[in-house]
């Protein structure tokens, strides 16, 4: 039978890997590549280290420890990411890379070796609340990104390029990646689902499509109260048809459509002025590519006649296109059995947020664990899940390691 993890344990580094970025009154940021995801990197790394792995970085600051096998093939890989929206949790990301040290600290304890070598990773601005796209450092890892074009990626906010922020916290690695023999990923569900259906874990069948595009409207500026409503080119007035517009085609799509303004700026952004420049992002996510891409020219098409009619003119920028991924049939089969085995209660569900785990799903078998999250909340700083709950995906991630990778037990 396959060794217990210490659920005190993972929960004690959940708590010391979350005081690192920690906002007051609850929640953490750790934004890519900032002062505070180096000290978190500094932080897995020595804790890598202290379990005996070997630790490797390569050009776009992916990191990841390998524990050596008996054999010398690829080895089998858990992961996630360890950075967080400016407003996170403790959770997002960071269970799945802590429960990876947590399953290799159970094996060196208990004496078990395996096959394959294991190894654990954390990648770079999974999150992409700093720099888009979304998923980088495993799309670069995976071939999916160009390196060169992600390290030239400036910052949302102008602050900052990526591969003068990883020199800056000392992340720019030369190492080569792996292929892995599998790769597996521990999530907490960022939604309703398994909380409201009283399940403990979900056995993920794939991740959604996610269109990011930003949309740049130029106006006229003007004087607020002797400019004629006729006589405007209100850059705001097309910035928030565009917003209206995608929830529309959300509804009108129905389920699983979903659509999403994060951003929404205007300039000069005076109480008395016509706004000159409105900038927003929409965020356009559905299983089925088709109706994603459907969805995106529909919402596309609509802006330039928007604009067009307001006299202003309208430019659109993709930050993120990435299609519908389905994982590996057997593996995610392995997962529900996995759970079976253990007396867990466990649903086949698909993923509607963006993974790491969708970037390995064209390289190697590839499957995810999900686990309940309280009131459906991340992204938000009171992101919870029980300790319960992150232990039997943990339990599940070590059991499913050791079937892959061939442990002695």
């Amino acid at each position: 039978m396959t060794p217990a993890i210490s659920p005190a344990r993972l929960m004690r580094r959940l708590t010391a890997l979350g005081e690192i970025g920690a906002l007051e009154g609850g929640g953490v940021c750790r934004l890519a590549l900032g002062d505070a995801d180096k000290a978190g990197r500094d932080w897995l790394v020595a804790e890598m280290e202290r379990l005996g792995l070997a630790v490797f970085v390569d050009a776009i600051g992916n990191i990841w420890g390998l524990r050596a096998g008996r054999g010398q093939g690829a080895p089998v890989m858990v992961g996630s990411h360890i950075d967080t929206v400016a407003t996170g949790g403790l959770y997002d990301g960071a269970l799945g890379v802590l429960a990876g040290l947590e399953l290799i600290e159970t094996l060196n304890e208990n004496g078990i070796d395996t096959e394959a070598p294991v190894a654990v990773a954390a990648f770079t601005n999974e999150e992409g609340a700093r720099f888009a796209p979304d998923m980088m450092g495993s799309g670069v890892y995976c071939g999916a990104l160009g390196r060169d074009e992600m390290l030239a990626v400036t910052a949302t906010d102008g602050a900052g390029v990526v591969g003068a922020e990883l020199d800056r916290i000392g992340y720019r690695g030369s190492a080569a990646p792996v292929v892995p023999a599998a790769y597996l990923e521990l999530h907490i569900e960022q939604g309703p689902v398994l909380e409201r259906e009283g399940l403990r874990i979900g056995a993920v069948t794939g991740v959604q499509g996610i269109h990011w595009t930003e949309f740049t409207v130029h106006g006229q500026t003007n004087h607020a109260g002797t400019t004629p409503m006729a006589l405007r080119r209100d850059a705001g007035q097309v910035a928030m048809r565009i917003a209206r517009e995608a929830d529309a085609i959300a509804a009108a799509f129905g389920p699983p459509q979903v659509a999403t303004v994060g951003v929404f700026e205007l300039s000069p952004g005076l109480v008395n002025v016509v706004p000159e420049t409105a900038r927003l992002t929409v965020d356009l996510r559905n299983t089925d590519g088709n109706r994603l891409n459907e969805a995106t020219r529909r919402l596309t098409g609509f802006a330039e006649t928007a604009a067009a009619q307001a006299g202003c003119t309208l430019s659109t920028r993709p930050l993120a296109r990435f299609a519908p991924v389905g994982f590996d049939a057997a593996l995610v089969g392995k997962v529900e059995a996995a759970a079976r085995a253990r007396q867990m209660s466990v649903r086949r569900m698909p993923s509607g947020a963006g993974h790491d785990a969708q970037m390995f799903a064209p390289l190697c078998p590839t499957a995810m664990i999900f686990v309940p999250s309280e009131k459906g909340l991340s992204h938000n700083v009171k992101e919870h899940s029980d300790e319960a709950d992150c232990a039997a995906g943990a339990q599940m991630l070590l059991d499913l390691v050791c079937d892959l990778a061939g442990a002695r037990i």
